[in-house]
């Protein structure tokens, strides 16, 4: 864990006892800071309190007697309305800060020179951590994998000068890191999202700046405008390089025909053939792949190093998962993909599909993805959703209504390996959410990849994935 030692003798209120601010706020009474937890939830107090963390109800506090007010992200600062906390702090005059800051904070009074690549964007952000993490750990780094992808930032270990951070950051996140320093911050793209939260999206764009503003070097994806309107005005203060997924700009790390390429002056140069990375498959995971190529290499790696670490890869559990093969079938867990949009990139990275979906249906149905019909060889319904997602395939798509996973996970085992195409490939991407039939997507996934490891014959993706680093037969 980090001591926020830097406040020391300070009075501060911590607002959000879940899990990264349980863990805020140990490191500030380890640091030396006298504190004051609050929750709403009066269970997170008395926890709180009998782990002997400072607690105190904040209505009742003078809030011009502290130093700082620390939010939880969760914790609305300004939209639809900022929290009584944050009107009490504003009127006192204190900052608001979060867990990113005061690591920020940390890092910045013990070790400034150690490395410290942050991550934001809207959509890929998760998968992009993960690479860049598996890649340093891979070259034999000391990797501090943390903040957003679900490691609260401050129980990493205390910073120190051979030490890798690699920190994921959410927009609320960055809302409360003034001081937010990266020595490369990644902004990938911005869509309308949490817009409930921002505001508006020219606000919630403004915030995923601030990352790459402050950031020595900086890697920006251009594929929309905002994005491409903030690698403008950060070449100011930072070195930027861009990443697309268009490979007629004319300078930056883009991909084409399956190759990552580098684009100097409109001339380009193979970097690696993304075929060799398993789980890098699609579009999204080649601007991905463009965003850690270029900083790793930033950061002192060599191409060796990364195309090594792109091999072995396992990619994100949940999110396009390959699991194994039987013979040329190819099963992925996409239990993540809980509404069309998710499902459209997983869709998009294969053919012939053998497509497992369903459960409790999203407004909007699977209609949106009409245009994939004609890459699904058949499709597998289950749950809830299983009638409606009939009349929307019709007769444009083979389908049954398997009801269960397990009973659909047979069937389309069974189906595909009747194919004689390439790689037919069993995907579990329901459109869905879980909770008709399973407490969360977690455990969707797990009941998906628990049939798929009963299978006789199945080679894991780990044995996969080192028969291709050694370059083997299996």
């Amino acid at each position: 864990m980090i001591e926020a030692s830097t406040q020391k003798g300070k009075r501060i209120a911590l607002f959000g006892l879940g899990g990264s601010g349980i863990v805020t706020a140990r490191s500030l009474k380890a640091g030396g800071a006298e504190i004051f937890c609050y929750d709403d939830n009066p269970e997170r107090v008395a926890h709180a309190k009998a782990e002997g963390l400072g607690t105190a109800d904040l209505h009742d506090l003078d809030f011009t007697t502290l130093d700082a007010l620390v939010l939880s992200p969760g914790v609305p600062l300004t939209h639809p309305k900022p929290h009584w906390t944050v009107d009490l702090a504003n009127k006192a005059g204190i900052p608001i800060i979060g867990d990113v800051e005061l690591f920020c904070l940390e890092r910045q009074a013990k070790a400034p020179k150690s490395e410290f690549i942050a991550i934001t964007g809207t959509n890929g952000k998760s998968t992009t951590t993960a690479l860049i993490a598996h890649v340093f750990a891979s070259a034999g780094r000391d990797v501090q994998l943390g903040g957003n992808i679900g490691t609260a930032v401050l129980s990493l270990d205390e910073p120190t000068p051979n030490k890798v951070y690699i920190v994921e950051c959410s927009s609320y996140q960055i809302d409360l890191a003034p001081n937010l320093n990266p020595s490369i911050g990644l902004l990938l793209n911005i869509a309308p999202d949490h817009l409930d939260r921002h505001g508006s999206l020219s606000h919630y764009a403004s915030i995923k700046a601030r990352l790459v503003t402050n950031s020595i070097e900086a890697v920006v994806g251009v594929d929309d405008g905002y994005s491409n309107a903030i690698s403008s005005a950060v070449s100011a203060s930072a070195n930027v390089t861009r990443i697309s997924s268009n490979s007629d700009f004319k300078n930056g790390i883009t991909s084409k025909d399956g190759m990552l390429i580098e684009i100097k002056d409109s001339v380009a140069h193979d970097l690696f053939k993304l075929d060799n990375a398993p789980a890098l498959r699609g579009i999204h995971n080649a601007q991905n792949a463009a965003a850690v190529w270029v900083t790793c290499i930033k950061a002192g790696l060599s191409a060796e190093e990364i195309s090594s670490g792109f091999k072995t890869f396992p990619g994100l559990a949940h999110r396009m998962e390959q699991l194994g093969r039987i013979g040329s079938v190819l099963f992925v867990n996409d239990s993540k993909g809980t509404n069309a949009d998710a499902a459209a990139m997983a869709l998009g990275s294969y053919e012939p599909i053998y497509w497992i979906c369903g459960g409790l249906p999203k407004s909007g149905g699977i209609e949106a993805l009409r245009a994939f019909f004609p890459r699904i060889a058949k499709t597998y319904l289950i749950g809830e959703s299983a009638p409606e997602f009939a009349a929307t395939l019709g007769e444009d798509v083979p389908f049954e209504i398997s009801n269960t996973l397990d009973v659909a996970v047979e069937h389309a085992a069974r189906d595909a390996a009747k194919d004689k195409n390439k790689e037919p490939v069993v995907l579990l991407s329901p459109a869905c959410a879980s909770f008709d039939q399973f407490a969360n997507f977690e455990i969707r996934g797990e009941a998906f990849q628990t049939a798929v490891f009963a299978m006789d014959g199945l080679v894991t993706m780990d044995q996969f994935i080192t028969s291709v680093s050694d370059n083997k037969e299996i």
